[in-house]
């Protein structure tokens, strides 16, 4: 019977001792060593990733210096939370949107400012350019103030604005002859 077991034992150790032989080999501790060592530098390749990135959406430093201690630690988790809460724009982005905006309004705010016809500057208070003649606005009659075309009275006096009357240049449906000659053509 302890030759059975003397016999399992040596072909365990014979089956189990290649894998113990290589683990004691110099060729493992260079592959462990490597490995170790391209998963450090990646740790820290991505903290650094989180502490860049952070630096181009994040203004206040000691919110950057909180999202680099959370792209360290946990490990490989971290850049992961971070990415979930990050800003979602850069603050060059939000600052270039900006100056976009404020040039947007200036232009809003200057648009009234020029002629339409002739591209002459001119004051909110003119009626016509005074280059090219150009009616710019509506005089009230009451007061001669300058109106806006979508007024319907006049602010400064409580004048009603005259809106002009389109006249209809057709004036061939307006005979009744015509007219009863069109209905009859509709009803059949």
């Amino acid at each position: 019977m302890s030759a059975r077991l003397l016999l399992a034992a040596t072909s365990d150790d014979d089956l189990f001792g290649g894998v113990k032989d290589f683990f004691d080999s110099g060729v493992w501790l260079v592959i462990r060593n490597l490995t170790l060592f391209f998963v450090a530098v990646f740790w820290l390749s991505t903290a650094y990733w989180v502490y860049k990135d952070a630096r181009r959406r994040i203004e206040d430093p000691w919110l950057v210096v909180m999202a680099t201690v959370l792209g360290l630690f946990p490990p490989f988790l971290g850049p992961v939370i971070y990415m979930f809460f990050r800003p979602p724009e850069y603050l060059d982005d939000v600052r270039e949107r900006e100056l976009e905006i404020r040039a947007m309004e200036e232009r809003l705010i200057k648009r009234d400012l020029f002629c339409p016809v002739c591209r002459a500057e001119v004051e909110a208070s003119f009626l016509v350019c005074p280059v090219c003649t150009t009616k710019l606005k509506q005089a009230c009659v009451s007061c001669g103030a300058p109106l806006e075309a979508l007024w319907q009275t006049c602010p400064y006096c409580e004048t009603p604005v005259d809106t002009p009357t389109v006249v209809q240049a057709d004036t061939w449906e307006s005979s009744p002859r015509r007219a009863r000659r069109r209905s009859a053509e509709r009803a059949e």
